[in-house]
């Protein structure tokens, strides 16, 4: 067997000792966590249902390859090729969606094409910005987050427009 197949098991261990060396009632403060993260799953799943809702009818009404034919010659002009237009658009909303995606833009066009190698740097550096800010927003009471999702937006694009360049440089 593999140092994988003990990580977990000595990690537990390892936190039980810990645990009993502070003198922390391990198996009261493991319950009371597990409370507190039932507590925070029910808090924030109305925000990840809409999300989800949002995210499907995105898809299915057509707006997305609508708005990504519409969006296609601004990319094309900054140099991120078209075909990544709905990548691009659906990715901060859903990483399944993006991912599947990404799986057409493979088949279409290849795994070592430019757009295949811009649209896996894409997935992989970016992140699915609605979903995390759910997440976050709904969990904490952070009240002012004007500029949080503008600014994540941004930097997402701004980041698939670097690895495109990047990846026309290498």
């Amino acid at each position: 067997m593999s140092f994988d197949s003990y990580f977990l098991p000595i990690l537990i261990l390892l936190v039980l000792i810990y645990a009993f060396i502070k003198k922390i009632p391990a198996y009261t403060s493991f319950a009371e966590g597990a409370k507190a993260a039932l507590k925070l799953c029910f808090d924030i799943f109305p925000y990840i249902a809409a999300i989800f809702i949002c995210v499907q009818l995105f898809k299915v009404s057509g707006l997305s390859s609508a708005l990504s034919n519409l969006l296609e010659p601004l990319f094309r002009l900054i140099g991120i090729p078209p075909e990544l237009c709905e990548l691009i658009l659906i990715r901060p909303f859903s990483g399944n969606a993006s991912l599947a995606l990404l799986t057409e833009i493979y088949e279409a066009y290849g795994t070592d094409s430019y757009a295949a190698r811009c649209a896996s740097v894409i997935t992989g550096a970016s992140d699915t910005v609605f979903y995390i800010s759910a997440l976050y927003f709904a969990g904490t009471n952070v009240k002012k987050f004007k500029y949080a999702i503008p600014v994540a937006l941004l930097a997402n694009l701004f980041a698939a427009i670097l690895a495109c360049i990047l990846l026309r440089i290498m």
